[in-house]
């Protein structure tokens, strides 16, 4: 299946790598020639302008995936895509939309005769190799359409054991990718997904911080104990209830360096955090641990804990996140 793709950073990059091995043609284009020259070299197709993008496509119904940042440059691509594709052709935005952000663009493209998708995309820099966890809004027609792309950028059934007592017709999301719903549906979700992210790293963050600070000179002496921080995060990868791919990262990053000297523990807090904490507000939901989470993130830049060194790591492990202060 040919499709293109808009945005070749982290993650637009691999995901083309990894279309391009299922044997999709895959048209490319990015802001920087070096990122689109390197993939036409890798057996894509690179286009010199999102114009030119659209031209090297074939017949219809067209495919176009934005993976860009959530914001002004999202807007602009599809806007731009907007006036370039005709009836029946498909906009995806596998970036961080927000939701209603969705909504609003769908109704506008329908009247056009566009389709459009939003899917929420997990996976990080590791999604080349264990591929991308997708969470999909839009007319069902379309997705359908899309499967054949979806199905291969998802992880598939692999080695993890299918849940006892379930029963569904439908193997997606065994696969690794659903159809959430309607427009905004697919990045609600991811939306959701994030804002849990977050509490579980902060509780990852606070257990180590603990433990790290048990030596503390102010506690008693015969109450002290240098806990050994690197054994602590291996042995509870290994039949704990508390292993997690997180905790995984983490265990990788004390490995390499039990201080975490590298990291300032400058946090950064993405949209979706904060979005999530919006939607518990307006549905009157309860959301304490989230709340707490992106708020600890807040502070985190203006005094770091050893935890938020760790909530870096974390960062850094799944996803090349550097912090605020190393960007800069």
């Amino acid at each position: 299946m040919q499709i293109g793709m808009i945005g070749l950073g982290r993650m637009g990059g691999n995901m083309v790598r990894r279309l391009m091995k299922a044997g999709h043609d895959c048209v490319v284009y990015s802001r920087g020639a070096d990122s689109r020259e390197e993939l036409a070299k890798e057996g894509a197709t690179a286009a010199a302008s999102v114009e030119d993008l659209a031209q090297k496509l074939g017949d219809g119904p067209r495919a176009v995936w934005s993976m860009l940042p959530a914001g002004a440059v999202t807007e602009e691509t599809v806007q731009a895509l907007g006036g370039l594709l005709k009836r029946d052709d498909i906009i995806i935005d596998g970036g961080n939309s927000f939701y209603k952000d969705d909504i609003r663009r769908a109704k506008r493209l329908t009247d056009r005769g566009i389709r459009y998708v939003d899917c929420g995309t997990s996976g990080g820099v590791w999604g080349l190799e264990r591929g991308y966890c997708l969470m999909i809004g839009g007319p069902k027609a379309a997705v359908d359409h899309l499967d054949p792309i979806f199905a291969s950028l998802a992880p598939g059934m692999g080695d993890i054991p299918r849940t006892p007592g379930r029963k569904a017709a439908d193997d997606r999301a065994e696969r690794g990718y659903i159809h959430a719903g309607p427009s905004g549906a697919g990045h609600f979700v991811k939306m959701i997904h994030n804002g849990i992210e977050y509490g579980m790293m902060q509780a990852y963050a606070e257990g180590f911080d603990i433990l790290k600070n048990k030596n503390s000179g102010e506690l008693p002496e015969d109450e002290r104990y240098e806990l050994n921080l690197t054994d602590i995060s291996e042995v509870w990868r290994r039949g704990s209830v508390v292993s997690s791919w997180l905790l995984d990262l983490s265990a990788q990053a004390l490995a390499g360096d039990p201080k975490l000297a590298k990291f300032t523990g400058d946090v950064a807090d993405s949209g979706e955090g904060r979005w999530t904490i919006e939607a518990a507000i307006e549905e009157a939901v309860p959301a304490e641990v989230l709340s707490a989470a992106l708020y600890a993130r807040f502070r985190s830049r203006v005094e770091h804990t050893f935890g938020e060194k760790l909530l870096s790591a974390m960062r850094f492990g799944f996803g090349g996140h550097v912090e605020p202060t190393e960007s800069r």
